[in-house]
């Protein structure tokens, strides 16, 4: 495999700013030179967010006038019926500035305008898609990948594009896959990390070549780090944001994941454009699809401070304990099955696992694999072809050790009453 040359150079106006671009051949290269978009920026926001305009909503979220403080504000506004508290009132104008205090960064630094606070990080990434991309344009998302990201995408008339991620690198990205399907209609690249399904992490270094194509080739970046820093103690995540200045990213989070709350429906999207290369445009057009409809829930966002400032490392360090504990185990188990071939993970909520279909010759395929799985033992995986990668299932590694136990040992009764040796290697199945 071709080695990747990092090329930096720095910028006259931003000295702290990288250029870096790939170079797939390991000779030296300027933008522009490979087959991919013109080497310019050039992001404009969607039609749909330039036609969208809530008057209720644009006129009072941008009221600066405030109420008369010696006498009770008396809502006559919205037609609800009951009463909303004052601290759910701030809430609304608070929270913002609570998600930028908290994931501000020396290296991507946020401010509350950076903000914009979603219905749960699904509808972050659904208004980050519709910002960037028209119909008729493409986005490159992996494979595995969160099937989200395609049910979205072609609901919008917007194709999809899937680059491989490899299992036997830890699930890094094709770099040379993602550089080959870039076209001057790809409106972005979708960044999974750390990874559902796959429960891996990127390294500094493999992060900085994922820069390294987006800047090369001029396409921006929707970051899905809804499972940040939930990673096991001998990885680290870094968020992309802070390691580049020159790529514009759109990073998409929540409440969901790291604080083990999925329903209570509040994430945000976090604007880094530090060369203003989505200038206004993009900001205000995530702002007008945002006001589409209510956003994420006034009591939960009253919550919000206590949340992200209150709650105990103990909480995430039991929390990161049990997860890291199951992936072993369940690692462990599942890779001394004969057929199986885990990939450990190093965060995240979830392990793969490949299986090798020729032992299998009863299944068609991991489909039907996984049902017959729950048929006869009771365990419920989620097939890889949910996720557009064949011949693997997903395990969640959320459940109490006993349950893991017991799951991985009805998964091994499963494997041994179906197994059988590939032509030519009896040998090997007599060991």
């Amino acid at each position: 495999m071709d080695p990747y040359v990092i090329q930096m150079t720095g910028s006259g106006n931003s000295p702290s700013v990288l250029d870096m671009h790939v170079n797939i051949s390991g000779r030296s290269s300027a933008p522009g030179k490979m087959k991919g978009r013109k080497a310019r920026w050039s992001v404009r926001p969607s039609d749909m967010s330039n036609k969208t305009f809530n008057p209720i909503r644009a006129i009072v979220d941008n009221m600066k006038v405030k109420p008369n403080p010696n006498k009770t504000m008396i809502a006559l506004s919205i037609g609800e019926l009951g009463t909303l508290d004052r601290g759910a009132v701030t809430a609304v104008d608070s929270g913002r500035e609570e998600i930028a205090s908290y994931y501000h960064h020396p290296e991507a630094p946020l401010e509350a305008k950076d903000v914009i606070l979603t219905s749960g990080c699904s509808q972050a990434i659904e208004l980050c898609l519709a910002v960037l991309a028209n119909p008729g344009q493409n986005i490159l998302v992996p494979r595995p990948g969160f099937a989200l990201y395609r049910t979205l995408a072609e609901s919008m008339g917007i194709e999809v594009k899937c680059y491989n991620l490899l299992p036997e690198k830890s699930w890094e990205i094709d770099l040379k896959q993602v550089e080959s399907l870039v076209d001057e209609k790809t409106a972005c690249l979708i960044v999974n990390n750390p990874s559902n399904p796959c429960g891996s992490v990127f390294s500094k270094s493999h992060l900085q070549k994922i820069l390294a194509v987006a800047a090369r080739q001029c396409v921006p970046i929707i970051a899905d780090e809804i499972y940040g820093d939930m990673v096991f103690s001998d990885s680290k995540f870094e968020p992309l944001a802070t390691l580049s200045s020159n790529v514009p990213i759109l990073s998409c989070g929540g409440l969901a994941k790291r604080w083990l709350v999925p329903g209570w429906r509040l994430g945000w999207i976090l604007i880094h454009d530090r060369r203003d290369i989505f200038g206004n445009e993009i900001r205000d057009g995530l702002v007008k699809l945002s006001q589409r409809i209510l956003g994420p829930c006034t009591i939960v966002q009253g919550a919000l401070k206590n949340i992200l400032r209150r709650t105990p490392q103990e909480f995430y360090h039991n929390t990161l304990s049990l997860l890291k504990s199951n992936a072993d185990l369940c690692y462990g188990a599942l890779a001394a099955i004969p057929g199986l071939r885990p990939v450990r993970p190093s965060g995240a909520m979830y392990l793969m696992v490949g299986i090798e279909m020729e032992h299998f010759p009863e299944f068609e395929n991991d489909v039907e694999f996984t049902e017959r799985l729950v048929a006869e033992q009771s365990v419920h995986c989620l097939p890889g072809t949910c996720f557009e990668y064949l011949n693997f299932f997903r395990v969640v590694i959320t459940v109490p050790k006993v349950m893991m136990l017991e799951a991985c040992s009805r998964i091994q009764e499963f494997c041994e009453q179906h197994y059988h040796c590939a032509e030519g290697s009896q040998e090997e199945c007599d060991k």
